[in-house]
C-alpha cells in the first residue's frame, strides 16, 4: 500500500492513466484492468459553472464529466518531463543552471502553462464544487511555478510540488470513478456535515492561490502526519501487498490491517477537526475531501480489491495539497 508521506511528494512524479506513481518509496496497486465507463450527466447548468449550485457537503465523487478530458491533459504534461528534468537537483538556483538544465526547466514550465490553460474549461465543466476548486488550484500553482522559473530558487519548488499533488489527486479521483471503486464504496460512507458557507465562484482563467499566507492550522497538519507516519502499526501495514484482494490475504496481512484501522480512523477524525478549525473555505473543502476518501477506504477494507487503492491515494493526496500549500505559502 502506498506510503503516506504527505507534503513530501517529489516533483518528479509521473502521472499516468492507469495508475499514479508519486513517491519513490510508495507501492502502487498496479491496475492493468480496463476501467468501467464513467456515467454521463444531464441537465443544463444555471451559470457558466456546472457546479454553481453545489453548496452541500463534500462526498466521494462517483461520476464527473471532466475526467475524460483531464486524463489526456495530465498524461501529456507527464510526458513533457521526460527531458532529463526529473533527474535535476531542485536546490540549484536559476543563476547556477547549465544551458541544458535551463532548457529543461523552461520546457517543463511551458508544458505546465499549457496544462493549466487546458484545465480552464474543466473548472466550468465539472459538476462538483470541490473538483472545480482542485482544477482552479492546479491552474494557479502550475502557473505560479512556471512564473518562478526565470528567477527560480529552491523555495519555489514547493509551488511545483503542490501543482503535481493536485494533479495526482484529480487523477486518483477520476480513476476511482473509472474503475468503479468510488461508486462501490461511496454509499457506505456517512455523509459529512454541510458547510455553513462555501467559497465563491471565481474566474478559472485567473484563479488565486488559496493559501497566500500560512493558515493557523498548518503546524497541526504537519504534526498530525508526523504522528501518523511514525506509528508502528502504519509502518507494518505499509509492507503489505496492495495488489492482493482480501480473499488472498495471509494471517500477517489480516493482522496488520486490523491494527492499522483504528489509526486510520483516528486520522480521519483529526483531519475533520483540523478542517473545521480553519476559516479558509477552500481548505475546509479539501479537508472534507480527505476525510471522505479516507473513510471510503476504511469501508472498503473488509471486501478489499486492488481498485480500492485509488481511494487510498485520493485520501492521501488531498491533505498533501494542504501541506504543500502550507509550505509554499508566501513563496510568490
Amino acid at each position: 500500500m502506498a506510503k503516506w508521506i504527505i507534503g513530501a511528494v517529489a516533483l518528479v512524479a509521473v502521472i499516468t492513466v492507469t495508475a499514479v506513481v508519486a513517491v519513490s518509496c510508495t507501492k502502487s496497486s498496479g491496475g492493468s484492468d480496463k476501467p468501467t465507463a464513467a456515467p454521463t450527466t444531464s441537465g443544463a447548468p444555471t451559470s457558466d459553472f456546472a457546479s454553481a449550485n453545489d453548496t452541500g457537503p463534500v462526498s466521494v465523487i462517483t461520476e464527473d464529466p471532466s475526467c475524460a478530458p483531464w486524463l489526456p491533459i495530465v498524461n501529456t504534461l507527464a510526458g513533457s518531463q521526460d527531458n532529463g528534468w526529473r533527474q535535476r537537483d531542485p536546490a540549484i538556483p536559476a543563476e547556477l543552471w547549465s544551458p541544458e538544465l535551463r532548457n529543461q526547466y523552461f520546457a517543463v514550465a511551458d508544458a505546465m502553462r499549457q496544462g493549466a490553460d487546458q484545465a480552464e474549461p474543466l473548472a466550468k465543466l465539472t459538476t462538483h464544487r470541490v473538483m472545480r476548486q482542485l482544477y482552479e488550484q492546479f491552474i494557479a500553482y502550475s502557473r505560479a511555478y512556471a512564473d518562478s522559473i526565470p528567477t527560480y530558487t529552491q523555495a519555489d519548488d514547493q509551488l511545483g510540488v503542490t501543482a503535481v499533488t493536485l494533479g495526482e489527486l484529480l487523477s486518483n479521483i477520476c480513476q476511482a470513478i473509472n474503475f468503479g471503486s468510488a461508486s462501490a464504496r461511496a454509499p457506505l460512507v456517512p455523509p459529512a456535515a454541510g458547510p455553513s458557507s462555501v467559497a465563491p465562484l471565481g474566474d478559472p482563467s485567473n484563479p488565486a492561490i488559496f493559501l497566500r499566507s500560512v493558515d493557523p492550522t498548518c503546524p497541526d497538519w504537519q504534526s498530525t502526519f508526523d504522528d501518523y507516519n511514525s506509528n508502528s502499526a502504519v509502518t507494518t501495514w505499509l509492507k503489505t501487498d496492495p495488489n492482493l484482494p482480501v480473499s488472498q490475504w495471509n494471517p500477517e496481512q489480516k493482522a496488520a490491517t486490523a491494527e492499522v484501522i483504528p489509526v486510520m480512523t483516528d486520522l480521519a477524525d483529526r483531519m475533520s477537526k483540523l478542517g473545521s478549525r480553519s476559516s479558509n473555505l477552500t481548505l475546509q473543502d479539501f479537508a472534507s475531501l480527505a476525510v471522505q476518501y479516507q473513510r471510503a477506504y476504511l469501508q472498503a477494507l473488509p471486501t478489499y480489491s486492488k481498485q480500492d487503492n485509488y481511494l487510498y491515494d485520493a485520501a492521501r493526496f488531498a491533505p498533501g495539497v494542504i501541506l504543500g500549500a502550507c509550505k509554499a505559502a508566501g513563496t510568490r
